[in-house]
């Protein structure tokens, strides 16, 4: 027997938003910065101080107000200010309670996300915080050198820059020449090539560079990218062409240019032990090369910190098992303890944690267009009609005993025969089906048949729940009678993770959560893509395949649609965007960035406007202007034939002239 958590908490009285924030994880997950307030509403807290929120449903409907529709990507500038200062903080409590001397610097790759607005914040912070950027590749070099030009304040020169990823001759000459401009940059050596180049490099300049080794580690990492660590991974430099480095570097007396020794342990790191296995090993590594004359000051230990997802706490894919105030204290006990031991100074700490940094920052709102769902109530009276039409009147078919059986089994359904109530609705519905296919039953008694099953089905889960326990044959009952709820977005755009390599992402309801969540839902996007939904969701390492959702209200009048009902996916600012593709030229959502006042008030610092249909048609290589061109001329030959009027005409190249210039989302 499994319990049902969820349904069962539906029948226990009178519903609050504290009973919503339990029922979605908010408190988990959000860690502070995402809460439900009075009115049923989700909010952020920037700071994590309750006196300062954000109503995100008031935030959406001054959007609409503006003539901002969703879907919307909400960035809160104020999280990343305090994320990166909570991190800071961590690392800076745990050298002082353990006595540490060597200094730590976050540095932030720029590939979890490389938008100009998310940079130049962090290049902004990382004077005053003493931390730094990474760069993987040739674009994100220019970027991040340019980055660190106007990051402003006394500090530009020391700020750290790392350059990881693959490296050509044009690559490290370019750092050797922002070597010599001062700024203090760090080619990490990935393959053996790469440091003959910088050799030749600094001897052709003059400079004495800063030189970064990879190592690659017996220790491997945890969860989806364990890979990338190990002795196995794509990057780095096996322990005995890291002596070979040293032997080369002191041929060119330049081993005291060995300034930074680098590991990676893998992304979404969620087992604290793990990554302390490879510190420490790291560590011993750091002081040998010490002991063999390396002028070594920074240890990088790279990326990793996860992001508690799914707010279990545990070591789990979607979770991690470790805080950033544990993971620093982890960190900094491991090296010194090590460093101590082989009387070694203590080395700059140096850690690339972009995940951690950024994930919390932004809010994807997305508006919900309508639902497919089957009816738990069956019409009984107009059931028995159909079947009393399909016996009279000389029908040459007689009304299938498939049928009688699922109405009798609706009909007598009681809490004392669940089960058999199930098996016989199943073996009726697989003989209807049979009979069907044969030819021996009319489309109305299959009609029937369908709605007398998926009726059946509702009606074991509404006694089920009743007793708090889930037969495990009726465990797939629910995803089976799951709606689907047809939302204004597209999964490969804005949550690619989760369509590639199944990453969880918290969603739920922005508003209405002080109301019962009566229905059972996945999620579909407006992409022609089977794949394009979402049916795992997070609730505490258990598998679950639907959200709680409320039932949707239609406005009044015909083919009005239903009243706006928003939904948020949560914790977005990690790879998303810059993962993001043009799945049927569906291109970038709007991006609005929030911040808060003194007083607790926010305000919209900036507004990045999505892609148009005519920008991502730019894309794909079409000239908007030849696409106008040639429906003017065929519109132009309607009219002459008579197919068109010239109004119809008119209005016919208007709408495709604004839908070229309009979202490429549906903005109904």
């Amino acid at each position: 027997m499994a319990t049902i958590t969820t349904r069962s908490a539906f029948i226990h009285g009178q519903w609050s938003t504290a009973d919503s924030a339990q029922l979605y994880g908010i408190p988990d997950w959000g860690k502070g910065y995402v809460g439900v307030n009075s009115l049923g509403n989700v909010t952020v807290m920037p700071t994590k101080e309750p006196g300062k929120q954000v109503d995100l449903a008031e935030v959406i409907q001054g959007l609409k107000d503006r003539g901002i529709h969703t879907p919307v990507l909400l960035r809160f500038n104020d999280i990343l200010n305090h994320r990166l200062r909570e991190i800071r903080k961590a690392f800076d409590d745990a050298m002082k309670e353990q006595s540490y001397t060597g200094g730590y610097s976050c540095v932030y790759p720029i590939k979890v996300n490389q938008q100009r607005h998310i940079c130049e914040q962090i290049a902004s912070l990382a004077v005053e915080l003493d931390f730094g950027l990474e760069a993987g590749s040739k674009p994100e070099l220019l970027a991040v050198l340019g980055l660190s030009a106007s990051a402003g304040g006394p500090g530009v020169n020391g700020m750290p820059i790392i350059c990881n990823g693959f490296k050509d001759d044009e690559f490290i000459e370019t750092v050797t020449l922002a070597t010599k401009l001062g700024r203090n940059i760090i080619p990490v050596v990935e393959k053996w090539t790469e440091l003959e180049l910088i050799v030749k490099h600094a001897k052709q300049y003059g400079i004495r560079p800063k030189i970064g080794l990879r190592v690659k580690l017996s220790s491997k990492g945890a969860g989806r990218w364990e890979s990338s660590a190990g002795v196995r991974s794509k990057f780095g430099l096996f322990v005995s062409e890291l002596l070979q480095a040293v032997e080369y570097l002191k041929k060119h007396d330049m081993l005291d240019c060995l300034n930074l020794l680098h590991c990676h342990v893998g992304s979404q790191l969620y087992d604290i032990r793990v990554f302390k296995n490879a510190v420490n090993e790291l560590s011993h590594i750091y002081c040998e090369l010490v002991r063999l004359g390396a002028g070594l000051q920074y240890l990088d230990i790279g990326g990793g910190m996860g992001v508690d997802y799914d707010g279990s706490q545990s070591a789990w894919s979607s979770s991690i098992n470790y805080t950033v105030a544990e993971y620093a204290q982890d960190v900094v006990y491991r090296i010194k303890s090590v460093c101590d031991s082989a009387k070694v100074a203590h080395p700059r700490i140096v850690s690339e944690s972009g995940r951690a940094m950024v994930a919390y920052g932004s809010v994807l709102i997305m508006d919900v267009l309508g639902s497919s769902k089957f009816e738990a109530s069956p019409d009984l009276v107009n059931i028995e009609k159909l079947i009393k039409e399909e016996a009279s009147n000389g029908n040459e078919r007689e009304v299938p005993q498939p049928v009688l059986d699922l109405l009798d089994a609706y009909k007598n359904l009681t809490e004392r025969n669940l089960m058999e109530a199930y098996h016989d609705a199943t073996q009726a519905r697989d003989e209807a089906m049979s009979l069907f296919g044969l030819g021996y039953m009319s489309l109305p008694m299959r009609s029937v048949a369908e709605q007398l099953f998926w009726a059946i089905g509702h009606k074991l889960l509404e006694k089920a729940a009743k007793k708090g326990e889930l037969p495990d044959e009726f465990e797939n009952l629910p995803e089976l009678l799951s709606d689907i709820y047809f939302c204004n977005f597209s999964l490969f755009q804005s949550m690619p993770d989760s369509w590639a390599i199944d990453q969880l992402f918290p969603i739920c309801p922005i508003h209405r959560l002080g109301e019962q969540p009566m229905r059972q839902a996945i999620l579909a996007d407006i992409t022609c893509d089977s794949d394009g939904k979402i049916d795992h969701f997070v609730d505490k390492r258990e598998d679950k395949k639907t959200l709680e959702l409320h039932d949707l209200r239609d406005l009044p009048g015909e083919g009005k649609g239903c009243e706006p009902y928003y939904l948020g996916v949560f914790l977005l600012g990690a790879y998303q965007e810059i993962l993001g593709d043009l799945h049927n030229l569906l291109g970038d959502t709007h991006a609005v960035h929030i911040s808060i006042d003194d007083q607790g008030e926010w305000e919209i610092e900036d507004v990045i406007e999505g892609d148009t249909v005519e920008e991502v048609l730019k894309y794909v290589q079409y000239d908007p202007e030849d696409l106008k061109r040639a429906m003017r001329k065929d519109i132009e030959a309607a009219c002459k034939q008579g197919r068109l009027t010239l109004i119809e005409g008119k209005s016919l190249l208007k709408y495709y002239d604004d839908g070229l210039e309009g979202y490429t989302y549906l903005e109904g």
